[in-house]
C-alpha cells in the first residue's frame, strides 16, 4: 500500500476474485531509512512525506534532495537481473495549463523527445534503441491532470547506458531546444493522437466530469487539450509553460535497479545538480471547489457510449497528510466498501442480474473532491433497474451493516494478499517498483515496505469491532447530492427528471436486511487412485522435467527463482481452433466468462469463492489455437489446493447459463462502441478478413449474438475436454517431487485418455485473404476526420521454419523504425504507426507481417503509397547496418528480460513433450536473432513484401464511404 489514493489490488482466493479499491498505505514503525552522506539534506520546505509523519518508508529506498530542491529515490532491485528502470516526474500536468495553454503540458512531453542541447532532434529515440531500449516499450511518457512523468527500462546497468540515459533524462527536463520548426512539426503527431482518442467513450468521461465537477477546473483542463491550441500555439507559450514548471524543485529522480545504490546516487548528483532554473516558479492552479449539491440528475446520451449509471456524493478533498490515524479511518471504511462490492458481484453473477457489474468506491479525485459513488455498467436500456439495485444495496448496508462473517472473510482475503506481498518482496520487479514510487510521490503519501504493509494492517483489524466497521459505512456515503448520471447510448425519454423520478420511486422502496450466506466448504479432494508414474526423464540443460502418468497425463515441469513465492499452471486439452466447425460461426468468444464463470457442479462461482477464503489460487479458462486451456496462479503451499481447483473445472464443469447471458449481454454492449471508431471497426472485423472469412474467428454480429446458445458453446468444448489428451505445465517456485505428487493424485488419478486427438482434414486450412489492389473499405460512424489504413503481406508459420519467422519479426522491427522516420517524424501523419508480425503454431503456412496508421480519411491513398514505396525499398535495399542495430538490440534485450519471467516458460513449455522441434528452437530463440545479418533480413524481405500480395484495408467515417478508393 502507497498511498490513501493509490488503487491496490490484492489477488484474493480466485483468479476471478480481485478486491479493487482505493486503499490507505499501512506502515509501522521501523528504523530509520538510510540517508545519503552526499548532498544536502532533505530542506524542510520541501521534505519527503515521511519527514513529516508517523509512517516510517521502506529502508530498502535511499530518499534525498539536492540543493537545488530535486528529489530523488534509489532503490536496488534484481528481478529482472542486471536491468534497471529510471523515471523522472515534473509535479505539473494539464491542471498548471492557462486557457491559452491547454493541451500543452502533454505537448511538451513530445517536445521533450525532440531536440536539446546534446541530442538533435531525431537523435534521442535512435541513441537509446542502439542501447537496446525499444521505443513505446521501453521508452515512454505519460501526462496526466497533475503530472507528467518520463520513462526508461533499461536493459543493462553498465555505465554506458546509465550515463546515456541519465543525460539524455537531464537534457530532456532542463535543455531542451523548442524549435519552432520542431513544434509545428510535432503539431498533427499531437492532432493524430487527439483524433485517436476521441470517441463517444472520452465524450461521456466529459460529460461526467462537467456533471460531477462544475465550476472546478479538472472538466476544462483533459490532458489532450485543445484542438485550436495545439493547432495554433506560439513557440513562447510553450517556453512560458516549460520554464515555469520544468524545474529541478517539481523534479523526482527515481531509480530501481541492479545496481549500486552510492554509484547511483552519485550519477544522479553529478547530472542534475547543476540544473538551475531560469524563470520563476509556475503558480498553483485554482482547482475550484466543490459546489453544494441537491438531488440532482445529468444525462448523455450517444450511440456508441458506454451504458453505464452512477450515484454519488460529493465533499471537499481529503488533504490530510499521510499518517497512521488516516491509514486507519480509511482501511475500516474500505473494509465495508469491499463487502458492499462483494455483494454487488453476487447480484450480477445471479439470474436475470439488474446490471453487468457494478461496485462501490471513494476517493479524492485530483485534490479537487473528494467522491462517494457506486457505478453500474447495464445492457442496453436497462438504465432503470440497474439504477434501482445500487441504489438499494447502499441504502441496505448502511441501514443493516455487515455481518460479523462478511467482515472476517475481507480481513482474510486482505491478509492473505499482504502475506503474498511479504514472501514475494524480494522479487518484485524493477519496472513495478519504480512506478509504485512514482505513485507515492504523486500521491504525497509513505512507500512503505510490504512487511509494514503487513504489520500495520494486523495492528488495525487486531481489535476492530463490528460497530466501527458499520459505524464508518454510515460516514462514507455522505456529502452534497446524492446526484445521478447516466450514460447511454440509447436516449431517455424525458432526460433528467425520469431518471430522478426513477431514483425517488427506488428510494421509496423499503430494503429489508440482507440474507446470511451459508458457510462452504471444498468438496473436491479426492479424485480416485492415482495412477502412477509410467516414465520420467530430464532435459539438464534447461532444468525442465518430463514425466507421463500411466493414464497418458503428460506433466512439464521449470523451477525457477524468478518470483519468490509464485508458481504458473497450465492444464490442457486438445481442442481449440483446430476442433472448432469450419462451416458456422460458434460462440467461443463466451468460453472465457461461461467456464470459470459458471463454477462446478457442487459450487457456483460465489460459493467456491467462499469456500477457499484466504488460499491463493486461479481459474480462467481460454481457447488457443490448438488446445482449451485452464490456467492457474497461486503460491507453493497452495498448489495442492490449485491442481484440484483446475481438476475439478476439467472435470465437473457446471455450464451455468447466468455467466453466458452477462457476456452476451457485454457483448451486446460493445458493439456500437466498436462501430464508433475506426480502430474499433478493425477489431471487430479484422479476425475473419485476415482468415479469408473462416468463421472460427469472425465476430458475431447482433442478431448471431441473439441467435448463440449455451449448449452451441458447450457442445464445442466439451469433446476436447472431456476426452483430449491432457499436458500441464508448471513453472515457478516449486519442488519437483512435490509438483509430481500433486499433479498425480488429481489430474493423474483421472481414467486414462487417448495419446492424440483427431483432427478433420480441412481444420488446418487457413488463408490468408489475396492480394488487394484497392483497399477493402469499410466504414466506422465517428468523426467524419477518423480512418484507419491497414496493409499486411502473407509471411510463414511459426514451425515450418522458426528462424524464418524470427527474421520476419526482425524485418518488421526495421519496417515499423521506417514508418516512424516517414509518417510520424516526416510527415507528422499519425501518431504512432503500428506494425506487427503474427505467426500460427498451427496453421500450416499461416503468417502475415502488417502495419496500420490512425489518420483522416484524405491521408489514406498516401499511406498506402508510402507503405509500398517503403516495402520494395526494403525488398531492394540497401538494409543498413545501423537500421538493423536498432531494431535487433531492443528485440533482443526483450527477449532477455521475457525470458527471466514464468510466464515465457510457461509459454514455451508448452507441447514440448510431444512436438520434437519445440526445445530446439527455443534454445535458438536469441542467437536467431543475434547473429541475423543484413543479408539475411534483406532476402526475408524480397520474399515477402510482394506489392500484388499484399492485402489492403481502410476503415473510413460513413459519410465518405461513397469516395473513390485509394490509388
Amino acid at each position: 500500500m502507497r498511498s490513501a489514493r493509490h488503487l491496490l489490488l490484492v489477488a484474493a482466493s480466485g483468479a476471478t476474485l480481485m478486491f479493487a479499491a482505493a486503499l490507505p498505505g499501512l506502515a509501522m514503525a521501523q528504523d530509520a531509512p538510510a540517508t545519503s552522506t552526499q548532498v544536502a539534506a532533505v530542506a524542510p520546505s520541501d521534505p519527503w512525506p515521511q519527514a513529516t509523519s508517523d509512517v516510517p518508508a521502506d529502508p530498502a529506498v535511499r530518499f534525498g534532495q539536492l540543493p537545488n530542491g530535486l528529489r530523488y529515490a534509489i532503490m536496488h532491485n534484481a528481478t529482472p537481473p542486471g536491468q534497471a528502470s529510471l523515471r523522472v516526474r515534473i509535479d505539473a500536468g494539464s491542471l498548471m495549463e492557462r486557457e491559452d495553454q491547454r493541451g500543452l503540458a502533454h505537448f511538451m512531453e513530445h517536445m521533450a523527445f525532440n531536440g536539446s542541447t546534446n541530442v538533435p532532434e531525431g537523435e534521442l529515440t535512435r541513441t537509446l534503441e542502439r542501447l537496446g531500449l525499444a521505443f513505446g516499450a521501453d521508452t515512454n511518457a505519460y501526462t496526466s491532470f497533475g503530472e507528467t512523468v518520463y520513462q526508461l527500462d533499461l536493459p543493462r546497468t553498465d555505465d554506458e547506458t546509465i550515463d546515456t540515459s541519465l543525460m539524455i533524462l537531464r537534457d530532456m527536463m532542463g535543455e531542451a531546444t523548442l524549435a519552432a520548426d520542431a513544434i509545428d512539426r510535432e503539431r498533427g503527431i499531437v492532432l493524430s493522437e487527439e483524433r485517436t482518442r476521441a470517441g463517444p467513450g472520452l465524450r461521456s468521461l466529459m460529460a461526467r466530469l462537467d456533471f460531477l465537477m462544475p465550476g472546478q477546473l479538472v472538466p476544462d483542463r483533459l490532458p489532450i487539450g485543445d484542438t485550436s491550441v495545439l493547432a495554433n500555439a506560439p513557440r513562447e507559450r510553450f517556453v512560458e509553460f516549460y520554464s515555469a514548471y520544468y524545474r529541478p524543485s517539481r523534479a523526482t529522480v527515481v531509480a530501481v535497479g541492479d545496481f549500486d545504490v552510492d554509484a547511483m546516487e552519485a550519477k544522479i548528483v553529478a547530472e542534475f545538480g547543476d540544473w538551475i532554473p531560469d524563470a520563476p516558479d509556475g503558480a498553483e492552479p485554482d482547482l475550484g471547489t466543490p459546489q453544494a449539491r441537491s438531488l440532482e440528475a445529468g444525462v448523455y446520451s450517444e450511440p456508441g457510449s458506454p451504458a453505464s449509471v452512477q450515484i454519488a456524493w460529493i465533499s471537499p478533498p481529503d488533504l490530510r497528510p499521510d499518517t497512521l490515524a488516516k491509514q486507519r479511518e480509511e482501511a475500516v471504511r474500505y473494509l465495508g466498501i469491499a463487502i458492499l462490492n462483494r455483494r454487488l458481484s453476487t447480484l450480477a453473477r445471479g439470474e436475470n442480474p439488474p446490471f453487468v457489474g457494478a461496485s462501490a468506491s471513494r476517493s479524492t479525485e485530483f485534490r479537487s473532491q473528494d467522491t462517494a459513488s457506486i457505478f453500474a455498467s447495464f445492457q442496453s436500456g436497462g438504465w432503470q433497474p440497474a439504477l434501482n439495485a445500487i441504489d438499494q444495496e447502499q441504502r441496505r448496508i448502511v441501514q443493516f451493516g455487515v455481518s460479523q462473517a462478511e467482515l472476517d472473510r475481507e480481513i482474510t482475503e486482505w491478509r492473505t494478499g499482504l502475506a503474498n506481498g511479504v514472501a514475494g518482496a524480494a522479487t518484485r520487479r524493477t519496472p513495478a517498483l519504480a512506478g509504485a514510487l512514482v505513485s507515492a510521490v504523486d500521491g504525497d503519501s509513505v512507500f512503505t515496505s510490504p512487511q509494514t504493509d503487513l504489520q500495520i494492517f494486523e495492528s488495525i483489524v487486531g481489535g476492530l469491532t463490528l460497530d466501527e466497521v458499520n459505524a464508518a459505512l454510515k460516514t462514507t456515503f455522505t456529502g452534497s447530492g446524492p446526484v445521478v448520471f447516466v450514460t447511454t447510448p440509447d436516449p431517455i425519454d424525458g432526460g433528467e427528471a425520469t431518471v430522478l423520478a426513477a431514483l425517488a420511486a427506488s428510494q421509496a422502496v423499503a430494503v429489508t436486511a440482507p440474507v446470511a450466506e451459508s458457510a462452504q466448504t471444498w468438496p473436491y479432494t479426492d479424485f480416485g487412485t492415482p495412477s502412477g508414474v509410467a516414465e520420467t526423464s530430464r532435459v539438464e540443460d534447461l532444468d525442465v522435467t518430463f514425466v507421463t502418468f500411466n493414464n497418458g497425463v503428460r506433466l512439464t515441469i521449470k523451477p525457477t527463482t524468478f518470483r519468490d513465492d509464485q508458481v504458473l499452471v497450465t492444464v490442457s486439452t486438445a481442442g481449440g481452433y483446430l476442433s472448432l466447425p469450419t462451416d458456422r460461426l460458434t460462440p467461443v468468444w463466451a468460453a472465457g466468462s461461461a467456464v470459470s464463470e459458471g463454477g462446478v457442479s457442487r459450487l457456483t462461482a460465489d460459493q467456491l469463492e467462499q469456500a477457499l477464503t484466504g488460499r491463493t489460487y486461479g481459474i480462467s479458462f481460454q481457447v488457443t489455437e490448438d488446445t482449451f486451456a485452464f490456467n492457474g496462479a497461486t503460491k507453493p503451499e497452495d498448489f495442492g489446493l490449485q491442481m484440484q481447483v483446475l481438476t475439478a473445472y476439467l472435470t465437473d464443469p457446471a455450464w451455468r447459463p447466468e455467466p453466458f447471458e452477462r457476456i452476451r449481454g457485454q457483448f451486446r454492449q460493445a458493439l456500437p462502441q466498436l462501430d464508433a471508431v475506426p480502430g474499433g471497426v478493425f477489431a471487430r472485423e479484422s479476425g475473419g478478413l485476415l482468415r479469408s472469412g473462416d468463421p472460427r474467428w469472425t465476430f458475431p454480429t447482433l442478431a448471431q449474438l441473439g441467435e448463440a446458445s449455451l449448449d452451441d458453446l458447450r457442445q464445442a468444448i466439451t469433446a476436447g475436454v472431456a476426452t483430449g489428451p491432457i499436458e500441464v505445465v508448471v513453472v515457478g517456485d516449486v519442488d519437483v517431487n512435490q509438483v509430481i505428487e500433486q499433479v498425480g493424485s488429481t489430474l493423474g488419478a483421472l481414467p486414462a485418455r487417448a495419446a492424440s486427438a483427431p483432427v478433420a482434414a480441412d481444420a488446418r486450412t487457413v488463408r490468408f485473404p489475396a492480394g488487394t489492389p484497392q483497399p477493402v473499405q469499410l466504414t466506422h460512424a465517428g468523426r467524419p476526420d477518423q480512418a484507419l489504413g491497414f496493409i499486411a503481406w502473407p509471411t510463414v508459420d511459426n514451425f515450418s521454419d522458426p528462424k524464418e519467422a524470427r527474421l520476419v519479426r526482425l524485418l518488421g522491427d526495421i519496417l515499423r523504425l521506417r514508418l516512424i522516420d516517414e509518417l510520424r517524424e516526416g510527415q507528422a501523419v499519425t501518431y504512432s504507426p503500428s506494425v506487427s508480425a503474427s505467426a500460427s503454431g498451427v496453421f500450416t503456412g499461416y503468417g502475415y507481417l502488417s502495419a496500420a496508421i490512425e489518420a483522416p480519411p484524405e491521408k489514406m491513398a498516401g499511406f498506402f503509397a508510402d507503405a509500398d514505396r517503403i516495402a520494395a525499398a526494403l525488398a531492394t535495399g540497401p538494409i543498413t547496418a545501423d537500421e538493423l542495430d536498432r531494431a535487433r538490440n531492443p528485440r533482443v534485450e526483450s527477449l532477455r528480460r521475457s525470458q527471466a519471467t514464468n510466464e515465457f516458460w510457461l509459454s514455451e513449455l508448452q507441447d514440448a513433450q510431444t512436438d520434437p522441434a519445440r526445445l530446439p528452437t527455443l534454445r535458438t530463440v536469441i542467437s536467431d536473432v543475434e547473429t541475423a545479418t543484413v543479408e539475411d533480413v534483406q532476402a526475408v524481405a524480397a520474399r515477402y513484401l510482394s506489392p500484388d500480395r499484399a492485402y489492403r484495408v481502410q476503415v473510413v467515417p460513413t459519410a465518405t464511404a461513397a469516395a473513390a478508393p485509394a490509388e
